[in-house]
């Protein structure tokens, strides 16, 4: 007798089934990605600003291209299944691959919400910097600063939803034929090239000739807002994994100019009057100062501070209204304020290595202190003064293990390093970063009436309350700010950041070596407002710096305001102290420049934006990646604002400025050639 099972027809999926079950997929899939923009839009709203609702609806529709890119991607399975019958029946293997897609996407939705908010970008580099860094640190900080366990229960909830969605898509859309005849293949090749087709355009995102979407297509507003609504977080960070796990070398500034013509432009952006070229044939700037002798400064020792976040749209002395600084604008009515100063990049690292080490921050050079090219020697304050002879402090309240801030530094001359382990007893002791500003800056002065009278010092003192997750004391001595929404807790910090700073500055007056310092506060990197200015965002990078010092107002007066970044700082210090330099700075002596000369100032972002800036005057102009540069006119101070500058017969001039200077810069790091001194390599 037969076997009773020969009898039963094998069910299979019909292939209008499986196309209805695609279709179903897809329109799931754009809720979503509609959905986690929409998130992103509410969590954010505050930096909505003067979006129009036109310019949101823009920034919808083209995110809408960026996500059916993605979509194309996650639906590869189910267009492959039309050409193999077998895969075509395991609905549930189907499912189960949209789904674990689709908690992916809402994984990266959900931490770009706060992302987003702390840096005014989209998923980049940023995220694989910091797996590179301390574990523990790490995830103390995104425990300590974020609501962990709500953000992960709601992907968790999120991701049930989207299981459910797709296993109700699939039985609602189920077809069996029960037959045992075969599938023409024929019409499976049809559909699978009609849908081979639509993939096609819809993964290039455009029917234009040329090069398919790229992230600059979502610029097409006046809302920086707007723009970045339109990109897609998964995509983003994949674009970033190429950049990072490449060679950094292949993401270098590429070349657009003769070598000898963008190291001429490259010169005479940089020198001064008062500096010779030496070294011509192998340094690019390398030179050798004579500073003005009736702008020297009766002073011997050096302290820099270097301020954690202190954004220069939220300090009294730059125009805010906020109250945020009050004891930062006291101190500015006894020195050198400049008023359009700019940090070169958004994190801390890079404003140590542009300030200390007199170094710009470069496209794929953005973690330069961890990078081999890190190892090379630069003409930064460290070099210089070590060289006279001068002894040195490096105190800091966390760990400097973090962006090996004690290698790179120990390497260019520094030898005597305070951190968090080296407080007994402080005020806040943070699982996180360390101890509070107070506790540095005690700590600071402790250290600074150690040091030998017989020689002069430079020392580097750097905050670290200002960051996340903000550990300050219990009962804190300053009022905590309200009413700016989610930055209150951030402006608070930069409050109590402020008061401690005051304190520092109280106790050093009643030193002995107050009168013989000069004093140098900046800031390493400002954040965002919550509405941008400008598609850069210059909130990001216009600090402070504050120059205190005995005759320094009667040699210079109380404000400066050209335009300068912390690559000028080393220059403006040399020149106070006298005597001749030699060096290789990429800034300038702010303090010896001609009235006319307003200056200038190179900046970038952190992470695998590889977009830069240059600051003139009034005017920036903005080189994004594959997309033609764009000018912005802006104002700092009270009343900020920018707005796109019309075509101007110098856009040219300026754009030769700024790619000349980052070629020349990127080739002088890369043949080691940027040292204050010849290497071997030279």
């Amino acid at each position: 007798m037969a076997s009773s099972t020969a009898c039963v027809p094998t069910q299979k999926t019909t292939l209008t089934s499986h196309l209805y079950f695609t279709a179903a997929s897809i329109v799931l899939w754009l809720l979503l990605l509609t959905s986690l923009r929409g998130l992103l839009l509410a969590y954010n709203h505050e930096m909505l600003g003067s979006t129009s609702t036109a310019d949101l609806v823009e920034a919808f529709s083209n995110g809408l291209r960026f996500d059916l890119r993605l979509i194309v991607y996650v639906s590869i399975p189910l267009a492959l299944s039309m050409l193999m019958p077998w895969l075509m029946n395991q609905r549930r293997l189907l499912v189960v691959w949209l789904t674990f897609s689709a908690a992916v996407s809402i994984l990266l939705g959900i931490v770009e919400l706060d992302f987003y908010r702390e840096f005014h970008q989209r998923l980049n580099s940023l995220v694989f910097q910091y797996l590179n860094e301390d574990p523990a640190t790490v995830i103390s900080m995104l425990w300590h600063g974020f609501p962990v366990v709500t953000l992960l229960s709601t992907w968790l909830v999120c991701t049930l939803v989207m299981y459910f969605l797709f296993s109700w898509a699939e039985r609602k859309t189920r077809i069996y034929q029960t037959s045992q005849a075969g599938y023409s293949y024929l019409i499976q090749g049809i559909a699978f090239s009609i849908c081979l087709v639509i993939c096609v355009v819809a993964a290039r995102g455009t029917l234009r000739q040329g090069p398919p979407l790229r992230w600059g297509d979502a610029y097409t507003t006046h809302s920086m807002f707007a723009n970045h609504l339109g990109l897609n977080p998964v995509l983003s960070l994949y674009s970033a994994a190429k950049t990072t796990f490449s060679d950094h070398r292949d993401n270098v500034w590429k070349a657009t100019l003769p070598t000898s013509e963008a190291q001429e432009i490259t010169r005479d952006l940089v020198l001064t009057a008062q500096d010779q070229l030496i070294d011509t044939d192998s340094a690019a700037i390398r030179r050798i100062n004579s500073p003005i002798t009736e702008t020297q400064l009766k002073v011997r020792n050096v302290v820099v501070i270097l301020m954690e976040s202190f954004a220069g749209r939220y300090v009294g002395a730059l125009g805010s209204q906020d109250q945020i600084t009050p004891e930062f604008d006291k101190l500015s009515k006894e020195g050198l304020l400049f008023t359009r100063f700019f940090a070169n990049g958004t994190h801390t690292h890079q404003g140590m290595f542009a300030s200390m080490a007199c170094f710009p921050n470069l496209p794929a050079f953005e973690y330069l202190m961890q990078s081999p090219e890190g190892g090379n020697h630069f003409s930064g304050l460290p070099q210089l003064l070590s060289a006279r002879g001068f002894q040195d402090a490096y105190v800091y309240n966390g760990d400097f293990a973090w962006d090996n801030q004690q290698g790179f530094f120990s390497n260019q001359g520094m030898t005597h390093f305070v951190g968090r382990n080296d407080y007994v007893n402080p005020v806040v002791s943070d699982p996180t970063w360390g101890v509070s500003d107070q506790d540095m800056f005690d700590r600071g002065i402790a250290e600074l009436n150690q040091l030998k009278d017989d020689k002069p010092f430079y020392a580097l003192l750097q905050t670290l309350s200002n960051h996340t997750p903000y550990a300050l004391p219990d009962v804190l001595p300053t009022e905590s700010v309200k009413g700016h929404g989610s930055l209150d807790l951030h402006l608070t910090a930069m409050r109590y950041s402020d008061w401690a700073l005051s304190q520092f500055f109280k106790k050093a007056k009643q030193q002995p070596w107050y009168n013989d310092t000069l004093f140098v506060v900046l800031g390493d990197h400002g954040f965002a407002a919550p509405e941008p200015m400008t598609e850069m965002d210059l909130y990001r990078f216009h600090v402070p710096m504050l120059l205190i010092a005995p005759g320094i107002q009667q040699l210079f007066g109380t404000e400066n305001t050209t335009v300068a970044s912390q690559v000028d700082m080393v220059p403006t210090i040399m020149g106070r102290l006298g005597d001749d330099v030699q060096h290789q700075c990429w800034g300038r002596d702010l303090l010896t420049l001609p009235k006319e000369d307003q200056g200038f100032a190179m900046i970038k972002p952190s992470g695998s934006d590889q977009t830069v800036a240059l600051i003139k005057g009034d005017r920036i102009l903005i080189q994004p990646k594959d997309v033609s540069a764009r000018a912005w006119n802006y104002q700092l101070g009270t009343s900020p604002q920018s707005s796109p500058a019309p075509e101007h017969a110098d856009d040219a001039q300026l754009l030769k400025q700024l790619n000349s200077y980052i070629q020349t810069a990127t080739s002088s790091l890369l043949d080691n050639t940027a040292g204050a001194q010849a290497s071997p390599a030279e």
